[in-house]
Formats: C-alpha cells, sequence, structure tokens
C-alpha cells in the first residue's frame, strides 16, 4: 500500500514539473508608438495592454520572443535601423 501511495506521489509531482515550464513561457514583443515612434519592450503576461488615447495609439512591430534580453537586442535593431526613434 505504501508503495503505490509513494509510486502515485513520484507520478504527480513528475508531471507538475513537466507542465510548468510550458506555461510559464513569457513572451515578450516590440511594440512602436504612432505619434512618437518611440519603441517599447512589451510583456505579453502583463494584465493590462498599453492605454491608448486620442492620437497615442501603438502597434505591434515584432514576432513574440521568449526573453526580455531578445526583445532589448531586436529594439536596439530597429532603432539602429531607423525604424524606431529611442
Amino acid at each position: 500500500m505504501r508503495r503505490v501511495l509513494a509510486l502515485c506521489a513520484v507520478a504527480g509531482i513528475a508531471s507538475s514539473v513537466f507542465a510548468v515550464p510550458a506555461s510559464a513561457a513569457p513572451a515578450y514583443y516590440v511594440i512602436r508608438w504612432d505619434n512618437t515612434g518611440i519603441c517599447q519592450v512589451w510583456n505579453e503576461d502583463l494584465k493590462y495592454k498599453p492605454f491608448q488615447w486620442g492620437v497615442s495609439t501603438y502597434k505591434v512591430v515584432s514576432k513574440p520572443v521568449p526573453t526580455f534580453q531578445a526583445a532589448s537586442d531586436l529594439q536596439i535593431k530597429m532603432r539602429a535601423e531607423r525604424r524606431c526613434t529611442l
């Protein structure tokens, strides 16, 4: 009986370990504000979207990337290509 209980506990822990990385992968992307041309790194996991009002609207200008560093590198590259002002 103890062996069955221990086996079930190990199986439950093992399955939860494999399930966490798939759901915990945050996605970052670069957005560009239309009125200023400024690019910003944004995290998809944030509860709220960037606030838009009046002429201050944004567009997503990159594909999602897995890390903040990758999104920041992409933002710097876009700035060097003059696709972003800051």
